[in-house]
């Protein structure tokens, strides 16, 4: 059964808007993790964290988790390996000295230049079979989906 054929199959199906989402989304992510992978020997979750670093200076670890939903633990990793690479530093909050704030350093901003523009081409690429009129269509609707309440708890699966 050729990839053509599967893919018509599982997006025409009970779950079709969910199925075409994950395919969406896991498809970039692989083109995505492998390049950053091997041009910079880092996971995905180390750039989205020097990324969200870089526009937040300040921001805390915890607070990560909100703009890239994944595991505390996964975000803590990705910290300590841009510090280790001098990407990153922390500062003690001065009204807690258990708070750490993030701020990137001139390197990882360097960095960022490379990564945010690379990724602007290949959100082009993925985006090309869009005219301009749908790229708006799908990044409204998209961000409707995305600012819903429904997108990290839910009331049919048990998400605690």
């Amino acid at each position: 059964m050729g990839v053509n054929r599967l893919l018509d199959e599982i997006f025409s199906g009970e779950l079709r808007e969910l199925m075409v989402i994950s395919y969406i989304v896991l498809g970039n992510n692989a083109v995505t993790s492998r390049f950053i992978e091997r041009r910079f020997r880092m996971p995905v979750q180390a750039w989205s964290a020097l990324y969200a670093i870089d526009r937040f200076p300040g921001i805390r670890a915890k607070e990560i988790k909100q703009i890239f939903p994944r595991p505390q633990n996964t975000i803590s990793r990705a910290v300590s390996l841009l510090e280790e690479r001098n990407y990153i530093f922390q500062e003690t909050s001065e009204t807690d000295g258990r708070e750490k704030r993030l701020y990137a350093t001139e390197g990882g901003k360097a960095l960022l230049v490379d990564l945010v523009e690379t990724s602007r081409r290949r959100q082009a690429e993925l985006l090309a079979p869009l005219s301009e009129d749908e790229r708006g269509t799908f990044f409204e609707l998209a961000l409707k989906v995305a600012s819903g309440q429904k997108l990290l708890c839910s009331s049919v699966m048990d998400t605690d």
